[in-house]
């Protein structure tokens, strides 16, 4: 694991990329231990994730080669290694059940995180927060106090040198300047009505209307509201009989498992951008 390396690209398609990876990884000493590739026809762009083991030379050599590679095919790329946990910051409100999940399979070595910090605009998870071990930050944050509020959240997110911020539920607006800071690294979850029913107590408008799908939506934070490139999505069928009761607590068990799958896709560098849609390698 210490020599296994992911490297993710994209550049313009043409004739013999996979070929020049694959020659430029062996000419190294590097062998392919997983790889896959997707033309997009539409835009005429080429996306591939290669995970590959190289014991000659070191992370710092391998991106310095691939620098000089890569220019002519005008690619953009990223190489990680395997075996280092995606250091990651949550930010959380009053309703805990993906905070929760998260935290449970993180410590049962279910996601490739390493979990920093948790923020948080109440104190609810404090003592949640502080039997994982993990240290919690309590920013209020009100109309008139946004901009120093996001300051200090941000500030955490740098002294943590974060890679992944998870808006596990977190229920506050970020402003377009934070939204632009955390572009590509922050995810976020939020329930998936069809019809749409926004603003406050969701599910009781959904049961209202009789809804026969809920389900929850994970995707990139952008400054245009729940708009985001989504990586992942899920739905459970309802009818009549449920209760408002049911409809949460069923919401809340997709929107757990969504926002986990997302995590964990984002975390094995398996999502890639397309523009507004994303490519992901599962």
């Amino acid at each position: 694991m210490n020599h296994v390396y992911i490297l993710n690209l994209s550049c313009p398609d043409r004739a013999g990329i996979v070929h020049a990876v694959s020659g430029f990884l062996l000419e190294r000493g590097g062998n392919i231990e997983e790889a896959a590739q997707y033309n997009d026809h539409g835009t005429g762009l080429f996306f591939m994730r290669v995970q590959f083991a190289c014991v000659q030379l070191t992370l710092d050599d391998l991106q310095a080669q691939l620098k000089a590679f890569a220019e002519p095919y005008g690619m953009q790329w990223q190489l990680h290694a395997r075996a280092q946990p995606m250091r990651t910051v949550i930010f959380v409100s009053k309703e805990g059940h993906c905070l929760n999940d998260l935290l449970f399979r993180w410590k049962s070595g279910l996601l490739a995180l390493d979990i920093r910090a948790i923020v948080s605009n109440h104190r609810d998870f404090y003592q949640l927060a502080a039997s994982y071990n993990v240290p919690f930050h309590h920013v209020p944050i009100s109309a008139a106090t946004k901009a120093q509020a996001e300051a200090r959240q941000y500030e955490i997110v740098q002294n943590e040198d974060a890679e992944l911020v998870v808006l596990a539920r977190y229920m506050q607006i970020l402003s377009d300047d934070l939204c632009r800071k955390l572009s590509g690294k922050a995810i976020n979850i939020h329930h998936s009505f069809l019809p749409s029913f926004k603003g406050a107590r969701p599910y009781y408008q959904a049961h209202d209307r009789g809804v026969k799908l809920i389900g929850a939506t994970a995707h990139y934070v952008t400054a245009d509201l729940d708009e985001g490139p989504i990586i992942e999505q899920d739905v459970a069928r309802v009818d009549h009989s449920k209760t408002v009761e049911d409809l949460t607590a069923m919401g809340r068990d997709t929107e757990s498992q969504v926002l986990a799958r997302a995590v964990q896709w984002h975390s094995e560098h398996r999502v890639l951008l397309n523009g507004h849609k994303t490519v992901i390698f599962k």
